[in-house]
Protein backbone atom coordinates (compact mmCIF):
# COMPACT_ATOMS: atom_id res chain seq x y z
CA UNK A 1 0.00 0.00 0.00
CA UNK A 2 1.04 3.49 -0.92
CA UNK A 3 0.57 7.26 -1.81
CA UNK A 4 0.56 9.01 -4.84
CA UNK A 5 -1.08 11.99 -4.93
CA UNK A 6 -4.36 11.47 -4.87
CA UNK A 7 -4.33 8.17 -5.12
CA UNK A 8 -3.80 4.99 -2.61
CA UNK A 9 -2.11 2.25 -4.10
CA UNK A 10 -3.28 -0.99 -3.19
CA UNK A 11 -1.55 -4.35 -4.72
CA UNK A 12 -3.34 -7.57 -4.19
CA UNK A 13 -2.65 -10.28 -2.66
CA UNK A 14 -2.95 -13.99 -3.22
CA UNK A 15 -5.29 -13.95 -0.60
CA UNK A 16 -7.28 -11.35 -2.29
CA UNK A 17 -7.24 -13.11 -5.48
CA UNK A 18 -10.25 -14.44 -7.60
CA UNK A 19 -13.00 -11.64 -5.80
CA UNK A 20 -14.32 -8.97 -7.62
CA UNK A 21 -13.69 -5.70 -7.78
CA UNK A 22 -17.22 -4.66 -5.78
CA UNK A 23 -16.68 -7.34 -2.99
CA UNK A 24 -13.34 -6.78 -2.25
CA UNK A 25 -13.65 -2.80 -1.37
CA UNK A 26 -16.94 -3.64 0.62
CA UNK A 27 -14.62 -6.36 2.29
CA UNK A 28 -10.80 -4.80 2.81
CA UNK A 29 -11.82 -1.51 2.53
CA UNK A 30 -15.37 -1.46 4.29
CA UNK A 31 -16.19 1.25 1.65
CA UNK A 32 -20.44 2.27 2.37
CA UNK A 33 -22.56 2.06 0.19
CA UNK A 34 -23.00 5.53 -0.63
CA UNK A 35 -19.62 6.43 -1.20
CA UNK A 36 -19.26 2.79 -4.14
CA UNK A 37 -21.93 4.20 -5.45
CA UNK A 38 -20.27 7.29 -6.11
CA UNK A 39 -17.24 5.75 -7.29
CA UNK A 40 -19.01 4.07 -9.67
CA UNK A 41 -20.42 6.51 -11.03
CA UNK A 42 -17.37 8.69 -11.70
CA UNK A 43 -15.32 5.47 -12.60
CA UNK A 44 -12.31 6.57 -10.30
CA UNK A 45 -11.64 3.35 -9.31
CA UNK A 46 -8.79 2.21 -11.52
CA UNK A 47 -6.61 -1.43 -12.09
CA UNK A 48 -3.20 -1.06 -13.48
CA UNK A 49 -4.31 2.19 -14.53
CA UNK A 50 -7.81 1.37 -16.13
CA UNK A 51 -11.69 1.96 -15.02
CA UNK A 52 -12.68 -2.00 -15.51
CA UNK A 53 -16.48 -3.02 -14.59
CA UNK A 54 -16.53 -3.84 -11.11
CA UNK A 55 -17.67 -7.62 -11.83
CA UNK A 56 -14.44 -8.32 -12.85
CA UNK A 57 -12.24 -10.73 -10.46
CA UNK A 58 -8.88 -9.45 -9.34
CA UNK A 59 -5.60 -11.07 -9.84
CA UNK A 60 -2.78 -11.62 -7.87
CA UNK A 61 -0.57 -8.64 -8.34
CA UNK A 62 -3.15 -6.53 -9.58
CA UNK A 63 -2.73 -2.88 -9.20
CA UNK A 64 -5.50 -0.74 -7.12
CA UNK A 65 -5.73 2.51 -7.33
CA UNK A 66 -8.28 4.47 -4.95
CA UNK A 67 -9.14 8.62 -4.88
CA UNK A 68 -8.70 8.71 -1.16
CA UNK A 69 -6.77 12.34 -1.12
CA UNK A 70 -8.44 13.90 -4.05
CA UNK A 71 -7.84 17.94 -3.19
CA UNK A 72 -11.23 19.38 -1.54
CA UNK A 73 -11.56 23.07 -0.87
CA UNK A 74 -11.47 23.40 2.96
CA UNK A 75 -13.58 26.75 3.63
CA UNK A 76 -12.91 26.43 7.81
CA UNK A 77 -11.39 29.13 9.25
CA UNK A 78 -7.65 28.01 11.17
CA UNK A 79 -7.36 28.91 14.60
CA UNK A 80 -3.55 28.64 15.17
CA UNK A 81 -3.52 27.13 18.87
CA UNK A 82 -1.73 24.13 20.22
CA UNK A 83 -3.35 20.61 19.90
CA UNK A 84 -2.26 17.59 21.41
CA UNK A 85 -2.29 14.45 19.08
CA UNK A 86 -2.78 11.03 20.15
CA UNK A 87 -2.54 9.11 17.16
CA UNK A 88 -2.32 9.95 13.77
CA UNK A 89 -1.59 8.08 10.56
CA UNK A 90 -2.98 8.84 6.64
CA UNK A 91 -6.52 8.42 7.65
CA UNK A 92 -7.43 9.50 10.98
CA UNK A 93 -5.92 12.02 13.53
CA UNK A 94 -7.01 11.45 17.40
CA UNK A 95 -6.23 14.72 19.74
CA UNK A 96 -7.02 15.07 23.47
CA UNK A 97 -9.89 18.32 23.07
CA UNK A 98 -8.79 20.60 26.67
CA UNK A 99 -12.14 21.92 28.50
CA UNK A 100 -14.10 25.39 27.70
CA UNK A 101 -13.36 24.24 23.99
CA UNK A 102 -16.37 23.75 21.44
CA UNK A 103 -15.91 20.61 19.30
CA UNK A 104 -16.59 22.41 16.28
CA UNK A 105 -18.47 25.89 15.60
CA UNK A 106 -22.16 26.65 16.68
CA UNK A 107 -22.43 29.69 14.21
CA UNK A 108 -20.66 31.24 10.91
CA UNK A 109 -18.95 33.76 13.74
CA UNK A 110 -17.75 31.15 16.10
CA UNK A 111 -14.02 30.27 14.90
CA UNK A 112 -11.81 29.20 18.40
CA UNK A 113 -12.95 25.55 18.38
CA UNK A 114 -11.02 22.48 17.92
CA UNK A 115 -12.22 21.74 13.90
CA UNK A 116 -11.02 25.19 13.24
CA UNK A 117 -7.54 23.80 15.08
CA UNK A 118 -6.91 21.11 13.22
CA UNK A 119 -7.66 23.10 9.87
CA UNK A 120 -5.00 24.67 10.86
CA UNK A 121 -3.09 21.70 11.87
CA UNK A 122 -4.27 20.05 8.17
CA UNK A 123 -2.62 23.42 6.55
CA UNK A 124 0.36 23.13 8.41
CA UNK A 125 1.10 19.95 7.08
CA UNK A 126 -0.03 20.59 3.64
CA UNK A 127 -3.07 18.13 3.67
CA UNK A 128 -4.85 19.88 1.10
CA UNK A 129 -8.61 18.45 2.65
CA UNK A 130 -11.21 19.55 5.54
CA UNK A 131 -11.29 17.87 8.46
CA UNK A 132 -14.39 15.65 9.80
CA UNK A 133 -14.86 14.84 13.48
CA UNK A 134 -16.46 11.36 14.03
CA UNK A 135 -18.16 12.21 17.16
CA UNK A 136 -18.01 14.68 19.75
CA UNK A 137 -17.65 16.39 23.26
CA UNK A 138 -19.56 19.08 25.00
CA UNK A 139 -17.66 22.59 25.28
CA UNK A 140 -16.57 21.53 28.99
CA UNK A 141 -15.83 18.24 28.82
CA UNK A 142 -12.28 17.38 28.01
CA UNK A 143 -10.59 14.31 26.23
CA UNK A 144 -9.74 12.09 22.68
CA UNK A 145 -12.07 12.66 19.90
CA UNK A 146 -11.63 11.21 16.19
CA UNK A 147 -11.00 13.30 13.17
CA UNK A 148 -10.60 11.82 9.35
CA UNK A 149 -8.10 13.64 6.59
CA UNK A 150 -10.27 12.19 4.00
CA UNK A 151 -13.95 11.71 2.81
CA UNK A 152 -13.40 8.18 2.74
CA UNK A 153 -12.35 7.50 6.11
CA UNK A 154 -15.34 10.21 7.14
CA UNK A 155 -18.02 7.41 6.45
CA UNK A 156 -16.33 4.27 6.50
CA UNK A 157 -15.46 5.42 10.43
CA UNK A 158 -19.35 7.39 10.77
CA UNK A 159 -20.47 3.13 10.28
CA UNK A 160 -18.00 1.99 12.50
CA UNK A 161 -19.74 4.43 14.90
CA UNK A 162 -23.04 3.71 14.03
CA UNK A 163 -21.99 -0.41 14.69
CA UNK A 164 -20.84 0.90 17.94
CA UNK A 165 -17.60 -0.94 16.93
CA UNK A 166 -15.98 2.70 18.46
CA UNK A 167 -15.31 1.55 21.89
CA UNK A 168 -14.72 4.98 23.97
CA UNK A 169 -14.34 5.34 27.75
CA UNK A 170 -14.54 8.28 30.17
CA UNK A 171 -13.78 8.74 33.77
CA UNK A 172 -15.57 10.91 35.82
CA UNK A 173 -16.19 12.48 39.55
CA UNK A 174 -19.95 12.36 40.86
CA UNK A 175 -20.93 13.60 44.40
CA UNK A 176 -21.44 10.86 46.57
CA UNK A 177 -20.24 7.65 47.87
CA UNK A 178 -21.40 5.02 45.29
CA UNK A 179 -21.82 1.94 47.37
CA UNK A 180 -22.15 -0.57 44.25
CA UNK A 181 -18.71 -1.75 42.58
CA UNK A 182 -20.33 -1.52 39.25
CA UNK A 183 -23.70 -1.30 37.32
CA UNK A 184 -25.67 -0.89 34.12
CA UNK A 185 -27.86 2.69 33.50
CA UNK A 186 -30.09 0.91 30.61
CA UNK A 187 -32.63 4.31 30.41
CA UNK A 188 -33.87 6.04 27.47
CA UNK A 189 -33.10 9.85 27.17
CA UNK A 190 -35.13 12.44 25.41
CA UNK A 191 -35.35 16.44 25.57
CA UNK A 192 -36.37 18.27 28.09
CA UNK A 193 -39.58 19.94 27.49
CA UNK A 194 -38.76 22.71 29.73
CA UNK A 195 -35.24 23.48 29.16
CA UNK A 196 -33.66 24.40 25.94
CA UNK A 197 -30.62 22.12 26.41
CA UNK A 198 -31.54 19.75 28.83
CA UNK A 199 -31.96 15.67 28.29
CA UNK A 200 -33.53 13.87 31.10
CA UNK A 201 -34.95 10.06 31.46
CA UNK A 202 -38.19 9.94 29.10
CA UNK A 203 -40.01 6.48 28.33
CA UNK A 204 -40.01 7.79 24.91
CA UNK A 205 -36.19 9.17 24.54
CA UNK A 206 -33.71 6.98 22.31
CA UNK A 207 -32.85 4.26 24.14
CA UNK A 208 -29.39 4.82 26.00
CA UNK A 209 -27.23 2.13 27.72
CA UNK A 210 -24.07 2.94 29.92
CA UNK A 211 -22.00 1.21 31.67
CA UNK A 212 -20.02 2.33 35.35
CA UNK A 213 -17.45 1.28 37.66
CA UNK A 214 -15.88 2.54 40.91
CA UNK A 215 -12.42 3.47 40.61
CA UNK A 216 -12.00 4.94 44.55
CA UNK A 217 -14.20 6.23 46.61
CA UNK A 218 -13.31 9.78 48.76
CA UNK A 219 -15.11 9.56 51.51
CA UNK A 220 -13.21 12.71 53.10
CA UNK A 221 -15.06 15.07 49.81
CA UNK A 222 -18.04 12.62 49.43
CA UNK A 223 -16.74 11.90 45.84
CA UNK A 224 -17.08 8.46 43.72
CA UNK A 225 -14.26 7.90 40.47
CA UNK A 226 -15.58 6.26 38.17
CA UNK A 227 -14.55 4.81 34.91
CA UNK A 228 -17.42 5.01 32.21
CA UNK A 229 -18.15 3.14 28.77
CA UNK A 230 -21.32 4.40 26.08
CA UNK A 231 -23.12 1.59 24.37
CA UNK A 232 -25.08 4.16 22.77
CA UNK A 233 -23.89 8.09 22.32
CA UNK A 234 -27.04 10.52 23.16
CA UNK A 235 -26.77 13.91 24.12
CA UNK A 236 -25.83 14.55 27.63
CA UNK A 237 -25.80 10.75 27.90
CA UNK A 238 -23.46 10.37 30.93
CA UNK A 239 -24.52 13.18 33.00
CA UNK A 240 -28.07 12.55 32.14
CA UNK A 241 -27.75 8.67 33.85
CA UNK A 242 -25.51 9.14 37.06
CA UNK A 243 -28.08 12.58 37.77
CA UNK A 244 -30.99 10.22 37.26
CA UNK A 245 -29.66 7.30 39.80
CA UNK A 246 -28.67 10.20 42.28
CA UNK A 247 -25.14 11.06 41.56
CA UNK A 248 -24.51 14.15 39.60
CA UNK A 249 -21.23 15.16 38.01
CA UNK A 250 -19.23 17.44 40.15
CA UNK A 251 -19.48 21.00 38.25
CA UNK A 252 -22.49 19.97 36.29
CA UNK A 253 -24.83 22.16 37.62
CA UNK A 254 -27.61 21.57 34.94
CA UNK A 255 -27.60 18.44 36.32
CA UNK A 256 -27.26 19.21 39.97
CA UNK A 257 -23.56 19.13 40.74
CA UNK A 258 -22.03 21.34 42.45
CA UNK A 259 -19.88 24.19 41.22
CA UNK A 260 -16.36 23.89 40.59
CA UNK A 261 -13.77 26.45 40.86
CA UNK A 262 -12.72 25.71 37.46
CA UNK A 263 -15.27 26.72 34.76
CA UNK A 264 -15.78 22.94 33.71
CA UNK A 265 -17.75 19.38 34.86
CA UNK A 266 -15.84 16.42 35.91
CA UNK A 267 -15.74 14.41 32.66
CA UNK A 268 -12.91 13.22 30.55
CA UNK A 269 -12.83 10.74 27.53
CA UNK A 270 -9.85 9.00 28.39
CA UNK A 271 -9.60 5.95 25.80
CA UNK A 272 -10.64 5.59 22.45
CA UNK A 273 -10.08 2.14 20.64
CA UNK A 274 -11.12 0.31 17.54
CA UNK A 275 -10.18 -1.78 14.74
CA UNK A 276 -8.80 0.37 11.83
CA UNK A 277 -10.76 -0.38 9.00
CA UNK A 278 -7.76 0.06 6.70
CA UNK A 279 -4.94 -1.26 8.37
CA UNK A 280 -6.69 -4.00 10.59
CA UNK A 281 -4.41 -3.21 13.51
CA UNK A 282 -6.21 -2.20 17.01
CA UNK A 283 -5.84 1.84 17.47
CA UNK A 284 -5.72 2.53 21.41
CA UNK A 285 -5.44 6.12 22.40
CA UNK A 286 -5.00 7.61 25.78
CA UNK A 287 -5.67 11.01 26.49
CA UNK A 288 -4.16 11.52 29.74
CA UNK A 289 -6.50 14.32 32.18
CA UNK A 290 -4.72 17.52 33.08
CA UNK A 291 -7.60 19.18 35.00
CA UNK A 292 -6.63 19.80 38.67
CA UNK A 293 -10.00 17.83 39.69
CA UNK A 294 -8.60 14.64 38.59
CA UNK A 295 -5.05 15.22 39.37
CA UNK A 296 -5.26 13.79 42.96
CA UNK A 297 -6.06 10.53 41.52
CA UNK A 298 -3.69 10.28 38.39
CA UNK A 299 -1.97 6.96 39.70
CA UNK A 300 -5.03 5.30 38.84
CA UNK A 301 -4.90 5.93 35.05
CA UNK A 302 -2.54 3.21 33.81
CA UNK A 303 -4.67 2.63 30.75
Amino acid sequence: MSIHGQWLEDKIAKNDAGQTIEDYLKTKWRIPKKTLHQFRMNKNVLINGEPLPWRNTLKEHDKMSLPFFEAEPNEITPYNVDIEILFEDEHVLIVNKPINLDTHPSSEQDQKTLLNAVAAYFQKIGLKTKPRHVHRLDSDTSGAILFTKHFVASSVFDQLLAERKINRTYIALVQGIIKKEDGIINESIGRDRHHATRRRVSRTGQAAKTRYRVLKRNTAKNETLIELSLETGRTHQIRVHMSHIGYPLLGDTLYGGKRLKEQQQALHAIKLSFIHPFTHQRVSAVAHPTQQVFLPYSKLFSY
